[in-house]
């Protein structure tokens, strides 16, 4: 016999190699095409949805009411101290906030019938820059905010009517709102439906043993019977020939 072979300088001897065991790929820092795509498809969206804000500055400007205001030598007052025309414009850009959400939003599922979480955050992305632009926008085009210059170009006495403003700054909130809800009930009621899960195994394996057991059930009630049945008439014959005396002895 022959002693081990000792490896060189004390190294430990090196393990065998296999080729299946080879270390996976780390994948962990790419981005797959699927989710790239995506991506893509989600800045579109977003941007699309907040030029749409341009469209709800127009009707804002058009649709709220306007605070009237007139003005002396001096001062600048509201014409109408008890008037509400500075909530009806923030109710108004409520309004149509959450409605172009709503619209947006539809548009967007009518051509592009998947969910995912890149489609709802550029709803919600866009939804919010559409609404900042539209109020800006909104007060671009309404009159100027400068009240002391406007009350000195109409003239003392003269009623004219106040910037548009949003009060409520929390109204920005209604169009990604309104997607998000919008999103929601169209995904429940048209989108596709997750596929049904199979059985684990061990349930598959667990029904499998116990139709065999039910099918063979009837059967194992039967054989008792037809066993037992037989055994009913041999009391019967035994009986008779008891009854018989025996024949006498000659």
């Amino acid at each position: 016999m022959t002693a081990p072979l000792t490896p060189r300088d004390n190294q430990p001897p090196e393990e065998p190699r296999h080729p299946e065991a080879a270390p996976a790929a780390d994948h962990g820092g790419s981005v797959g095409p699927e989710t790239a795509r995506e991506l893509r498809e989600g800045a579109l969206i977003a941007l699309l949805v907040a030029v749409t804000g341009v469209l709800l500055g127009l009707l804002w400007n058009w649709l709220a009411p306007h605070v009237p205001l007139v003005a002396d030598t001096r001062n600048v007052y509201l014409k109408n101290t008890e008037g509400e025309e500075s909530i009806g414009a923030d109710g108004t850009f409520l309004l149509l906030a959450f409605a172009f959400g709503v619209l947006t939003t539809a548009v967007v599922f009518l051509f592009r019938r998947r969910g995912g979480i890149p489609l709802v955050v550029a709803l919600v992305v866009g939804g919010l820059l559409g609404a900042t632009l539209g109020w800006m926008t909104g007060m671009w085009l309404g009159p100027t905010p400068d009240v002391v210059a406007h009350a000195k170009q109409v003239g003392p006495g003269v009623v004219f009517d106040g910037p548009l403003r949003l009060q409520a700054k929390g109204a920005l909130l209604a169009w990604p709102m309104g997607a998000m809800v919008t999103q929601l009930v169209l995904s429940a009621l048209f989108g596709p439906r997750d596929p049904v899960p199979e059985a684990p195994y061990w349930l598959q394996g667990q029904h499998a043993q116990q139709a065999p057991q039910d099918q063979e059930t009837p059967q194992a009630q039967q054989a008792p019977l037809a066993q037992e049945a037989p055994q009913q008439e041999v009391p019967d014959r035994l009986r008779e020939h008891h009854d018989r005396k025996p024949p006498a002895a000659g």
